[in-house]
């Protein structure tokens, strides 16, 4: 048996490995390093596939949060209420523009934001709300865009783990992950179903205005070189890792289908063990299984964590501490009582390894390994 990696980007990379190397060195012999053609056909190819108006590539994901919220023109002391179980990234870049973070608890199946604690949570003083696509999943984005609607709020779609996913509304209207609000954001970080061989981000958008200011902003405020219209930062997608994405876009979809069919052995597998809660997908979405998460019910999650990394079985737990307990992000105004799914979540959570190359083998092993413990 191939050894088990919780993400297989090497033998990813062998299947594409004459593309890739060819498009690196095209970069290479053209010297174009920044803002080249693979960028700009990058940003292209990536509008076309999510039947967006505007991309934005920018350098990471963070960025590309705190960017969309810049252009949003949120201003120090508006409050942004966001998702309690998810990376701190999201709720980092709100702390960063002096912005005020609002966490809100989850739901106990698809661990996305609760809808119900999303409207307890806003005041006069709310100003925008970001969704994050947990795991590979679309938060209910209707119930956010009706919610936001009403009281005139920005949505800001934090979509760094489910780009490909797609999302299906009431009317059977169809719209791809990031692509629903006033604006979405994604990472390229090299274990995401779109990952670059570095850091990579991207800001979308069907706002044209908006798309203007983004652009300028990615590039220290320039529309013009060494012409200042906005406060900006820098942050570019470079052509090298623009060259990695173009040559994996294509394959994106086939990605996610093989992440889905590894996701369907192991909830198979677990169907029949009471202690084990495999992931639930909502009827509006597709699920691109960024991550595989279980719960583990009978208290035993510590111990299977370590009983799997004794047997060469690499797994995670996203993420031990929530967002409003860290050190960084507590606050007074948080209530224990408020957060009673997070609070269960971060005791109960594994994930199992997630990628495009699993073969059915280490499946089994997995998860015979699995059920013999639990």
């Amino acid at each position: 048996m191939r050894k088990i990696q919780m993400v297989d980007l090497q033998s990813q990379y062998q299947k594409i490995k004459d593309t890739v190397d060819a498009s690196i060195q095209e970069v290479l012999n053209t010297s174009a390093y920044i803002n080249g053609p693979y960028v700009h056909e990058f940003q292209a190819d990536l509008e076309k596939y999510l039947g967006v108006k505007h991309v934005i590539p920018c350098a990471n994901g963070t960025d590309a949060l705190q960017i969309a919220m810049m252009g949003l023109g949120l201003e120090p002391g508006d409050e942004v209420i966001t998702a309690d179980f998810t990376f701190a990234a999201t709720v980092e870049v709100i702390g960063l523009l002096k912005l005020t973070p609002v966490l809100v608890d989850v739901e106990p199946d698809t661990f996305n934001i609760d809808i119900e604690a999303l409207k307890k949570a806003i005041t006069p003083k709310t100003k925008a709300i970001v969704p994050v696509h947990l795991f590979g999943q679309c938060a209910n984005m209707e119930a956010v865009l009706e919610v936001a609607e009403a009281h005139n709020l920005f949505v800001i779609e934090d979509n760094a783990q489910a780009i490909g996913a797609d999302y299906t509304f009431t009317d059977g209207t169809k719209k791809k992950a990031g692509t629903m609000g006033n604006v979405g954001t994604t990472s390229f970080f090299p274990s995401k179903n779109l990952g670059c061989y570095g850091d990579g981000g991207a800001i979308f958008t069907n706002d044209d205005e908006l798309a203007h200011t983004l652009r300028g902003m990615v590039n220290h405020g320039m529309y013009k070189r060494y012409y200042h219209d906005v406060v900006g930062v820098n942050s570019r997608l470079d052509s090298i890792q623009a060259a990695v994405l173009k040559a994996k876009l294509p394959l994106l979809d086939s990605y996610c289908d093989a992440r889905r069919k590894a996701a369907e052995y192991y909830s198979n597998a677990f169907a029949n063990n009471p202690n084990i809660i495999t992931p639930t997908i909502s009827d509006f979405t597709t699920h691109v299984f960024h991550q595989y998460t279980l719960k583990i019910t009978n208290g035993k999650r510590d111990e299977l964590h370590q009983h799997l990394l004794d047997n060469g079985i690499p797994n995670a737990i996203y993420y031990p501490v929530p967002l409003h307990a860290q050190k960084a992000y507590q606050d007074d105004r948080y209530n224990e009582a408020d957060f009673t799914v997070t609070n269960q979540l971060i005791d109960e959570v594994i994930s199992l390894p997630m990628h495009t190359e699993l073969d059915e083998e280490q499946l089994a092993f997995i998860t015979k390994t699995i059920n013999d413990f639990i």
